[in-house]
């Protein structure tokens, strides 16, 4: 059930059913020579599609844009910064907590977003109750990190090993691929990747991180893959919706 798709009477109905809604957030940033710069977003988004229909719940448009400041000398990338991430997020969760949704579980398909999502909920509840509506009390955020989930790790250590890498890596490229084979990237890889250097400014990332790769090798990837990760992320944070709302 995807919130943009209807209308307000249908949510209404559906808030007298459930109070749970699932909002996908990415990134728009660069993925290496061969990811696309909307990798973080649409793996994301069809993942969480998958889980709004096995649990039946509502899912909000998608968050496309996160914290990719680190990313930003490489053409094609967007970022908010964190305080206004933060304010994003208030906004958001604000507007449907009025309308009496309670439980929002984000699937988040970038690391870079984790630290920010968290201080946003803490700034949300903050918030909340200073507006003194009806069921502030009861909101409670939680984020789902698809990348993270077990069994995708268990797999992507079967499938790549320390191949995976850290950024760009094949799992999520294989997704994209998934969901989008029409738009399947290739170019040449250089078979030496750079890894391991701490996150600091923009410049600095490109400095040690030349073609945006960070220790992966994407030109493992496959569509099938995809599919297997997809499933599995699908089953793996769909228990985990129905855990949280189930939660008190």
């Amino acid at each position: 059930m995807l919130l943009h798709l209807c209308t307000w009477s249908e949510v209404e109905d559906y808030l007298q059913q459930s109070q749970g809604i699932i909002l996908p957030i990415g990134s728009t940033e660069q993925h290496g020579p061969t990811g696309l710069i909307g990798t973080d977003a649409i793996c994301a988004e069809a993942i969480a599609r998958g889980v709004g229909e096995a649990t039946s719940a509502v899912v909000a448009p998608t968050i496309n844009v996160g914290m990719a400041l680190h990313h930003t000398a490489f053409p094609g990338t967007i970022s908010l910064r964190p305080s206004t991430m933060i304010l994003l997020i208030r906004d958001y969760v604000s507007c449907l907590a009025k309308a009496g949704f309670t439980k929002f579980f984000f699937i988040n398909g970038h690391g870079g977003n984790i630290a920010t999502l968290k201080a946003a909920f803490a700034e949300t509840y903050s918030h909340l109750a200073d507006l003194n509506i009806p069921n502030a009390r009861l909101v409670q955020c939680q984020v789902g990190n698809w990348f993270m989930c077990g069994s995708v790790y268990t797999l992507a250590k079967e499938l790549y090993g320390d191949k995976e890498g850290s950024h760009a890596t094949p799992s999520e490229v294989a997704v994209t691929q998934y969901v989008y084979p029409e738009a399947i990237k290739s170019a040449p890889l250089s078979a030496e990747v750079a890894t391991g250097h701490k996150i600091y400014g923009a410049a600095d990332f490109r400095q040690r991180y030349p073609d945006g790769r960070m220790g992966s090798h994407p030109n493992l990837a496959t569509p099938e893959h995809g599919k297997q990760f997809y499933d599995l992320a699908v089953k793996e944070l769909s228990n985990s919706y129905l855990e949280f709302l189930a939660m008190t």
